[in-house]
């Protein structure tokens, strides 16, 4: 998710910086993280993981950070509210295909960000709405993309999630804590009704944790939803957006996530007329 300090960072660390992937609070014992809400190490390597290194737009001192999934050889998907520069400034590098957030995988430099442009933060009054970016490397990867699924699965689903975010549920960003460690949780795909009124729909997917008090957190934004295609391997449904209630902490709601099928088209073509 977005990360800021001040009302207004608090604001995003609530709507649009509460929107990640693979919230696992762990807390690191003996060189290992034990998961505090129940997310766990990475237990198999995703080529597609992205990580994005992001400033406070109000604050130059606070660094945090966002996911993304490769889904070509040079473009990432992310969160619009990853790249909006009223929150947050990409820090022009991104680390494609490690389990560490500081070393391994590839590193790429950032020639270009598009935002959705009916981009909107919900801020504390709602929902992000077609929250969606696409960030295009200088050049190309050997990572193996991840393949965007033709439609998201029904409310039971099982999902997987991914992130970097903070491992630590709190909602000042002076507590947050970046694990080095890239995280997973096991979640399933909600019914529209199990989050509030008004914040999932077609394009806005429901996500509930398999097990109690877990959900990603922030700096998880961007990064992805994944669930298992008919031949067994991972394809991506959603895009870390934020909560799916108001008021609630990390840990202990829904989470939303754009769906990344809904807007397949755009992302096709955008690539398609961007090189």
């Amino acid at each position: 998710m977005s990360n800021l300090k001040s009302s207004r960072r608090s604001t995003v660390a609530r709507t649009a910086a509460v929107a990640l992937a693979g919230a696992v609070c762990a807390a690191m014992m003996s060189g290992s993280a034990q998961a505090i809400v129940n997310g766990k190490d990475s237990t198999e390597r995703y080529s597609a993981m992205v990580s994005i290194p992001v400033t406070g737009a109000d604050d130059p001192t606070f660094k945090g950070v966002c996911g993304g999934s490769l889904i070509d050889g040079k473009w990432v998907l992310t969160a619009a509210h990853c790249v909006d520069p009223t929150l947050v400034t990409v820090d022009g590098t991104v680390r494609v295909g490690s389990e560490w957030r500081n070393s391994g995988g590839t590193v790429r430099s950032v020639t270009k960000t598009i935002t959705h442009p009916g981009y909107k933060n919900g801020d504390n009054l709602g929902p992000n709405r077609n929250d969606v970016a696409l960030i295009r490397l200088d050049r190309p990867v050997a990572e193996k993309p991840i393949r965007i699924a033709d439609k998201p699965g029904r409310p039971g689903t099982a999902t997987r999630l991914l992130g970097f975010g903070t491992v630590k549920d709190v909602p000042d960003t002076d507590g947050w804590v970046f694990p080095e460690r890239l995280q997973e949780l096991d979640a399933r795909r909600g019914a529209v009704s199990a989050c509030a009124p008004g914040y999932a729909s077609s394009t806005r997917l429901c996500t509930i944790s398999q097990v109690p008090h877990a959900m990603a957190c922030n700096g998880d934004s961007g990064g992805p939803q994944l669930q298992r295609g008919r031949d067994g391997r991972w394809e991506l449904i959603g895009v870390t957006s934020g909560p799916g209630a108001p008021g609630v902490r990390c840990s202990e709601g829904p989470g939303l996530y754009t769906s990344a099928p809904a807007y397949a088209d755009w992302i096709k073509k955008t690539i398609k007329r961007n090189g």
